[in-house]
């Protein structure tokens, strides 16, 4: 895990711990913004912080050039978010 990464990482927990539950293990549950999120390792952090990143990449791309936004696209960008204990931006 990159530095970079390894900061982001600190945060998340920040977060899940402000915002959830500090005492949440890693893989256990809690309820953010009224969705119940599992609290992550690592690896998985990586993976779900690469992939929202990537997706909303998509999605302001998208906006910046006039495209019609799929609803499934704005749930998913919601549901990664909330995975990460991030306020959407949709």
């Amino acid at each position: 895990m990159s530095d970079d990464l390894a900061a982001e990482y600190a945060r998340y927990l920040e977060r899940f711990a402000a915002e959830i539950d500090p005492a949440v293990d890693v893989g256990g549950f809690g309820k953010y913004k009224g969705k119940l999120v599992a609290k992550l390792g690592p690896d998985e952090f990586a993976r779900a912080y690469a992939e929202y990143h990537e997706l909303a990449k998509h999605y302001f791309e998208s906006l910046d050039r006039g495209d019609t936004i799929n609803d499934v696209v704005v749930r998913t960008v919601r549901e990664l978010a909330a995975k990460l204990v991030l306020t959407a931006p949709v």
